[in-house]
């Protein structure tokens, strides 16, 4: 009888951030033209998760963790990396994400997608609603869904 492995999921954290109106904001990456999503990146090893996600809004998109207030957490979303992807990411399966939905203060910067290492060419806001599951790589797509449905009760 073969035992089962277990994937292994790299720590992630996400932002879900709104303005003062409510609106989402989404980022298009640099390298895939429409493929607009929410700003995140993987936790380091003895980061707390928290400190990951003011890190990784600070360096994808410019904001201090002074410029926005922490709303509401989940964890527990997961996907499994393709296997092109699987390739690059030598140590993971997959990612475990952590969400976090965030609001604007008044006295918050502009986004400053102008980064040492940018990863994002343009970002907008939205409504919730209004967010196309045509816009990520299908393997992102479950996640989005749950995400967007337990934050905003929207389905897509």
């Amino acid at each position: 009888m073969k035992s089962a492995v277990m994937a292994r999921y790299r720590p992630n954290v996400a932002v879900l951030l709104l303005n003062r109106k409510g609106k989402l904001l989404i980022c298009e990456r640099i390298k895939s033209k429409g493929a607009w999503q929410f700003p995140q990146g993987g936790v380091d090893e003895g980061e707390k998760l928290v400190k990951a996600l003011a890190r990784e809004v600070e360096e994808e998109i410019g904001l201090p963790w002074n410029s926005y207030k922490l709303l509401e957490k989940q964890s527990g979303y997961t996907y499994l990396y393709p296997d092109q992807v699987k390739k690059q990411k030598k140590y993971f399966d997959g990612q475990e994400q952590t969400y976090y939905l965030c609001r604007l203060k008044k006295s918050a910067p502009d986004i400053d997608l102008d980064q040492p290492s940018p990863e994002f060419g343009r970002y907008r806001w939205i409504w919730p609603e209004e967010f196309k599951l045509k816009w990520l790589p299908e393997f992102k797509r479950q996640v989005y869904r749950a995400v967007m449905l337990d934050f905003f009760d929207v389905r897509l």
